[in-house]
């Protein structure tokens, strides 16, 4: 192994904590460490993410080309560690997440969707007779599927969906069609050339009567040829952003026949009659859409990893500027500002990984309550789902960009891994839910919650604080602590969601439609709901934190204490007109928040590489010149530039074609 630069050598050796405990800790035990180990030694091993040639350079086609045969041989070895241990999802979820997975296919996999959208709604939604037929073939990958919901003219607004599935009741058959071009299928990952089967969502019309969207199991391609089955008009949607080994695609239907039994009937059923046969409850098709969002705020905890550690690496090697003339350059990570920049991202990770651990309990939960009939609990999490996929993406687009601004002009290449990775994390703002939908569907449950708490009813956990504070209207006074700056959180939060209720209240009586009135305060009802998600992360991350370091050593529970008041007391800081408009926090107060802050930089500032060294991110995962674990951030980013194609000779066929007769004036 390459030499250690001596910077971040001594920035290990000063660490104050053992940074394996912290990895256990982190993984959740020893044994996750080592099976996260072995699967990562396994996957490696095979050479899978290796490229002869950086996939930058190749054209669109090629890229598509590679990911489908990286993701063909990394699901295969995975069939193979399945069998060999008889193990649970966790090999297909680290290959479907943002380490594992994004260090063998850096921009995309087309077979995502197959496992984390396909196979889960047959599971969700299907009969015990559709997932005993479908299920076993999935798994076994004899058939590739994805999930084609979002159309071209329509994307989170999911009643609006155009494309129609109609019963034909002599043939026993649904009839599928794209009415107009806005009703094609458009986004779908894996769509365009990789799948042949596809869970379509598509309103359903029976005996001439619409009875909304439902889903259905269309076969696009024929299992042997893979050409495009009759009736189906099926693509690719072209470049973007990132993302480009995902294979998004579109798709129309025209006259496509599927038998009846290809409705996924768990919970409505269309009869051989066309008879229609209503689900027990609406809310009973959220599953898959809950499931993927709970993955989504897992995900993203493991991409501002990722971003942190680069930057937090690169920042105690790079050395800058001269403020004292006759001392060395600092390391930039000795400023305050790049303290500032980084040391809340780390944070910020143990942060949202609480609050996935919650949420990811709850979910589970709440799917045993669903089999046993039980709803109750269903709204709470679909709006703690939805404020939570919004607010941690927001969160990860804005961490990731910061960590690249950190890393001045090197973080704008693509060697330093940083611009790959906010392409697939800004994705995440918009796919899944678009994030202000998302802010607003939490809204209406908030709205409907404070008018429970104002009749006298007993609200859920998530949301008990409104009841509690709906009742003392004047402020209490301000507590400067953590547990005072958390409380002042759920008074903003409440106070927020106060003013909206009002607001439409007195709009609605100025003569305003409800509608009108909720689209007139739709600024402050998602900001009541980012202030609502905000208190709930602070409380988990507090509350969880105090539990969980009892268990470790005095030396490393100190420093997750700090991290943990300085992510609160941050946060405080970016909200101070909130929390000056609701509660009695005084001039004094921001003072001191401020200088402890300050503080708290400066503590955590020694441990920064130990604590980004306990996520423990491999440098074939990292994929990054500066943020490698020997610190050879120039000599890397040198090696990465000579593996430009351009690089290869010396003079370029466009000096002689086009630059030597411009200068020669013979052009």
């Amino acid at each position: 192994m390459a030499k250690v630069n001596v910077d971040l050598q001594r920035e290990r050796d000063s660490c104050s904590f053992n940074i394996t405990e912290l990895t256990h800790w982190i993984d959740g035990g020893v044994q996750k460490t080592e099976e996260r180990k072995k699967r990562e030694e396994m996957a490696l091993k095979e050479g899978i993410h290796l490229e002869p040639v950086p996939s930058v350079y190749l054209s669109h086609k090629e890229k598509y080309e590679l990911a489908v045969k990286k993701a063909c041989l990394l699901f295969k070895m995975i069939r193979k560690l399945q069998e060999e241990e008889n193990a649970g999802m966790e090999n297909y979820l680290a290959v479907l997440g943002g380490n594992l997975g994004a260090a063998i296919l850096g921009d995309g996999n087309p077979l995502t969707l197959h496992y984390v959208m396909f196979i889960p709604t047959i599971m969700g939604q299907g009969t015990v007779e559709q997932q005993a037929y479908w299920i076993g073939r999935a798994f076994n990958l004899d058939i590739i599927g994805t999930y084609a919901q979002t159309e071209l003219g329509h994307g989170t607004f999911v009643r609006g969906l155009e494309t129609t599935a109609t019963y034909d009741a002599s043939t026993k058959e649904f009839v599928l069609n794209s009415p107009t071009l806005t009703a094609y299928k458009w986004w779908p990952g894996g769509l365009a050339h990789t799948a042949n089967y596809c869970i379509v969502m598509a309103q359903l019309y029976t005996k001439g009567k619409c009875h909304g969207i439902h889903a259905f199991i269309v076969q696009l391609r024929e299992e042997e040829t893979h050409m495009p089955v009759r009736g189906i008009k099926v693509g690719e949607i072209g470049a973007k952003l990132g993302m480009n080994g995902t294979n998004n695609g579109f798709l129309g239907f025209d006259n496509v026949r599927i038998p009846r039994d290809h409705m996924l009937m768990k919970n409505s059923k269309v009869l051989e009659d066309g008879t229609y046969v209503n689900a027990p409850s609406s809310k009973l098709a959220y599953g898959t859409m809950m499931f993927v969002r709970v993955m989504l705020v897992n995900d993203m905890c493991k991409y501002m990893a990722k971003a942190v550690t680069i930057a937090v690496r690169y920042s105690a090697v790079r050395r800058q500027s001269q403020p004292k003339p006759d001392e060395p350059e600092p390391q930039i990570i000795d400023y305050l500002t790049q303290q500032h920049k980084l040391l809340v991202g780390i944070a910020s990770v143990h942060a949202f990984r609480m609050s996935a651990d919650w949420l990811w309990l709850m979910y589970n939960n709440v799917t045993a309550e669903l089999d046993a009939g039980d709803m109750e609990r269903l709204p709470e999490l679909h709006a703690l789902s939805c404020c939570l996929k919004a607010v941690s993406t927001d969160d990860a687009a804005q961490c990731v960009e910061r960590c690249r601004l950190a890393c001045g002009g090197h973080g704008y290449m693509l060697s330093s891994n940083l611009p790959l990775t906010y392409g697939l994390v800004t994705a995440a703002c918009t796919y899944e839910g678009e994030n202000t939908v998302m802010l607003l569907q939490t809204a209406r449950y908030l709205v409907k919650a404070w008018q429970q708490a104002a009749a006298g009813n007993t609200l859920p956990p998530t949301v008990s604080y409104l009841g509690e504070l709906r009742a003392g209207r004047r402020s209490p006074p301000w507590d400067n602590t953590i547990e005072g700056i958390v409380k002042g959180f759920h008074m903003v939060a409440s106070g927020k969601i106060g003013i909206c209720v009002a607001q439409i209240e007195k709009r609605q009586k100025n003569g305003m439609s409800y509608e009108d009135a909720w689209n007139m305060t739709s600024v402050q009802l998602a900001s009541a709901s980012e202030a609502h998600c905000r208190a709930f992360l602070l409380s988990i991350y507090y509350k969880d934190n105090e539990k969980q370091v009892a268990t470790v050593s005095p030396e490393l529970r100190i420093v997750l204490q700090q991290l943990c008041d300085l992510y609160i007391v941050y946060w405080a800081l970016q909200r101070i007109g909130d929390l000056l408009r609701f509660t009695s926090i005084s001039e004094r107060d921001i003072e001191q928040l401020q200088n402890w802050y300050e503080d708290l930089l400066v503590k955590v500032r020694p441990n920064a590489v130990g604590l980004v060294d306990a996520f423990d991110i491999r440098d074939e995962i990292l994929n990054s010149a500066l943020g490698a674990y020997d610190g050879r951030a120039y000599e890397r980013l040198m090696e990465e530039a000579m593996k430009s194609p351009l690089n290869a000779e010396p003079v370029n066929q466009s000096f002689h074609k086009y630059l030597k007769p411009l200068m020669q004036g013979k052009l």
